[in-house]
């Protein structure tokens, strides 16, 4: 079965809410590796992890710092920051419904949440750290810890929105502007070319122009990791699901809210060299943008996270 079909098998389940906490037979459907499954043992492990400021060289920060459980597990700052307030070149992205992934970061370097997990801990600009130092702090491998990162990861999760209860049968639960927004989502804006699926992208890596800035590229994106001409400029598609706790937004926080999003897109994004074929002007009238904003913000949804 691939992503897509996992994906509408775990919202098919999770519409009417992940009444309490999920089953441990949530891994059932979550896609991890035969080498890390999930057990109760190392979710908890993770999460305490994920909240332990000993993974950072001085002490001050953990995981949550810049991935807040308050604001879907991002930062609310354009740029992430780090230790001694080391100011990064990306946006910290929401943790989410990150198990359904297919690669990690955005410009996709990670290839698993195992990969992932401990990059940030080794980044100058993050934690700082080194991994002889994290081993000799928590006793722990290297790799038991990105295994327990990753695990407790996977269990980050967002449904029950308005958006999953209108799919799942309650056509009443939006309003008619939201579903408004809804047929310009689908049709004349396009939405779905990139932002596909039940998680809402397509984990891929587009151009929007985002990083085009006075005749050049602020960042080169995918490009610096596969070398491929056309991945100049391009980023990961991100989740739309809690856009509302999200902000502000793209690769590089450049767009501080939703309106700022849709305004972009309707502009044609920021024409480019290696602008992708999707990204074209669209002209939405002001209530299109209205309605296309107001369907938007009903896919916050329920966060849950652990076991």
């Amino acid at each position: 079965m691939n992503l897509l079909g996992v994906l509408t098998i775990v919202w098919a389940l999770g519409a009417e809410g992940w009444v309490g906490r999920p089953p441990l037979g949530l891994d059932v459907y979550m896609p991890t590796p035969a080498s890390n499954p999930l057990t109760r043992e190392r979710v908890t492990l993770g999460r305490r992890l994920f909240f332990d400021r000993r993974l950072s060289r001085d002490g001050t920060l953990s995981c949550a710092s810049c991935h807040d459980p308050k604001l879907s597990f991002s930062d609310a700052r354009p740029l992430a920051r780090g230790i001694g307030g080391a100011e990064g070149t990306r946006n910290s992205p929401p943790l989410i419904n990150r198990g359904y992934g297919a690669t990690f970061f955005w410009d996709g370097r990670a290839s698993s949440l195992e990969d992932q997990a401990l990059q940030p801990i080794t980044n100058p600009k993050e934690l700082g750290n080194s991994i002889e130092e994290v081993e000799r702090r928590t006793g722990m491998t290297a790799a038991g810890i990105a295994a327990a990162l990753a695990s407790y990861m996977r269990t980050i999760r967002s449904g029950d929105s308005r958006f999953d209860r209108y799919t799942a049968g309650n056509t009443d639960i939006l309003n008619e502007l939201e579903k408004e927004g809804l047929k310009v989502f689908r049709g004349k804006g396009g939405c779905t070319s990139c932002h596909i699926g039940p998680n809402f992208t397509d984990e891929r890596f587009h151009n929007t122009g985002v990083a085009w800035q006075d005749g050049s590229l602020a960042d080169e994106g995918r490009f610096t990791i596969s070398e491929i001409e056309r991945d100049r400029g391009a980023f990961k598609t991100p989740t739309l699901r809690d856009l509302t706790r999200t902000a502000p937004y793209m690769h590089d926080g450049s767009l501080a809210t939703i309106d700022d999003v849709i305004e972009f897109y309707s502009r044609g994004g920021r024409p480019n060299p290696n602008l992708d074929e999707r990204i074209r002007r669209l002209d939405l009238t002001s209530n299109e943008k209205i309605a296309l904003a107001a369907f938007l913000r009903t896919l916050t949804g329920r966060i849950l996270e652990g076991f």
